[in-house]
């Protein structure tokens, strides 16, 4: 199985020449490192770009994750596809540059993923570490709340879970933090799955992730109320607490769960 998408830039600048062995040769400032895959930054033509690249996981980390009912990463793949459906669906995230993937056997496959640095962004984690002590007025608040919600909605509702789910994986424009629609860009992708449909336990896991990663920023239980509706699509709040009681009850023991493993302490109450 072997593909490679290019833009113009990375098409002109690897005419003729193997993208496999270019995307190898490029140094830049390692964010990640681990066994089979590496993340790092780099600068061309004096634009900023992230690479991540893949090699294979090898058969024992494949049957890990089978055994533990968990769906291997082979690659770039799941990543290069959440972007295209994310674009397609409105969604703010980051633009692939460069794509490829090279091999049959999935233990040993090769790929790789350039993406546009997304510039004069922060995550929202960073962005409202200090809400407990400094609360935002509650127009920003309540409009990134919403945009969050809708966000994540978007996604499910459409087959794709992230996997990794914490607010720090959702960028801000810090520009449009007063405006009526704030932006928020979905990053760190490569978990990802899509399907026709996602399943609960991923939408719970999704959901929590986020609850849980807000737990110590001051919330209040409107606020929470406030995400529910927005993420349901609900007309009335009354209608989502009706007819997602079971995913909203899932989604607080999982992230309560979350939190006490943790930080080994018991979460705040809203």
């Amino acid at each position: 199985m072997n593909e490679v998408v290019l833009n113009e830039t990375f098409t002109a600048l690897w005419r003729g020449r193997d993208p496999f062995e270019e995307i190898g040769r490029i140094e830049g400032e390692v964010f990640r490192k681990v066994k089979s895959r590496r993340t790092f930054r780099f600068e061309l033509e004096g634009s900023g770009y992230f690479a991540k690249v893949h090699h294979g996981v090898g058969w024992a980390e494949i049957f890990k994750n089978l055994l533990q009912f968990k769906r291997p990463v082979l690659g770039a793949r799941n990543e290069f596809a959440a972007l295209k459906l994310l674009a397609r669906l409105g969604v703010d995230t980051m633009t692939p540059c460069a794509y490829g993937e090279r091999g049959r056997n999935p233990a040993k496959r090769d790929s790789f993923l350039v993406t546009a640095e997304l510039a004069g962004m922060i995550s929202l984690e960073d962005y409202c570490r200090d809400w407990f002590k400094t609360p935002p007025p509650f127009r920003r608040k309540a409009g990134l709340i919403r945009r969050l919600a809708l966000t994540a909605g978007t996604m499910h509702r459409n087959g794709l879970n992230h996997r990794d789910c914490y607010i720090c994986h959702f960028l801000l424009d810090p520009e449009t933090v007063d405006s009526s629609c704030p932006r928020l860009y979905v990053i760190d992708l490569h978990r990802a799955e899509i399907r026709t449909r996602v399943p609960f336990h991923y939408q719970v896991k999704d959901v929590a992730g986020l609850y849980f990663s807000a737990m110590d920023l001051g919330l209040t239980r409107r606020d929470l109320y406030r995400f529910m509706k927005s993420y349901s699509g609900a007309a009335h709040l009354r209608e989502t607490l009706r007819h997602d009681r079971i995913l909203w009850r899932s989604v607080e023991r999982a992230a309560r769960r979350l939190y006490r493993k943790e930080f080994r302490k018991e979460p705040p109450r809203f």
